[in-house]
């Protein structure tokens, strides 16, 4: 267990920010409900991007009397199409494996905390070789509630040990900001562009690439009062 009175947590949300999964996504979406015959277009994912998948087919096809059942089927279909097409070419988020090393070098927990089923998670660790720094994987099927509920960050901050006034967030959602700052924690924003900054305006610290985030600057952030 970690010495939570000097220790602090870095935990990370995993598409978006560690690998920039989003074309990937849609695309795993288009394929799975072409599939079943169903329509499915960018704006609904711009809408739901960053809860689960099982919320999202609830949230368009769940009164269609889907059984929990089809539900778990369209669920598997689109993750299995997911992580086919990023095998293919994984997508590490520019300045990523940078910042791991340096945070792990200089002693931070970290964890990750994904709306994502844990094949998904273990495959991106592992492209990042990265098993042995993340103390934590927090997944969809660790929670009952997705984000913006601070569930899976406050089971990663217990699972490392660490309070969540020492816990950092780097998110690229507003869902995931959201939850944060609902866990207690800090929330640093990652965003793509311009309307992404917008949009994670709520965020303690908006940055446009993780190249201007630090081991200082996330230790500073997470004394801030």
């Amino acid at each position: 267990m970690n010495d939570n009175s000097t220790t602090y947590a870095i935990i990370f949300d995993m598409d978006g920010v560690l690998i920039d999964t989003h074309q990937a996504h849609y695309e795993s979406w288009l394929v799975m409900t072409e599939e079943a015959g169903l329509s499915f277009s960018y704006e609904d994912f711009r809408r739901t991007f960053g809860r689960t998948s099982r919320e999202i087919i609830v949230h368009f096809w769940g009164e269609t009397g889907l059984s929990d059942a089809d539900v778990a089927r369209m669920d598997d279909a689109k993750e299995v199409a997911f992580r086919r097409i990023i095998k293919a070419d994984f997508p590490a988020m520019p300045h990523a494996r940078e910042l791991l090393k340096e945070l792990h070098e200089a002693g931070f927990a970290m964890a990750v905390g994904s709306s994502g089923p844990p094949e998904n998670v273990q495959l991106v660790v592992d492209q990042f070789d990265a098993r042995d720094l993340f103390g934590a994987l927090v997944t969809a099927t660790d929670v009952t509630e997705g984000k913006p509920d601070p569930q899976v960050f406050q089971i990663a901050a217990e699972r490392l040990g660490v309070p969540p006034e020492r816990c950092v967030v780097i998110e690229d959602a507003v869902h995931g900001v959201e939850a944060a700052h609902r866990a207690g924690m800090t929330a640093v924003g990652l965003a793509a562009d311009q309307e992404a900054f917008e949009a994670l305006s709520a965020a303690d610290l908006v940055v446009d690439s993780l190249d201007k985030l630090s081991a200082e600057k996330l230790r500073e952030l997470a004394d801030r009062e």
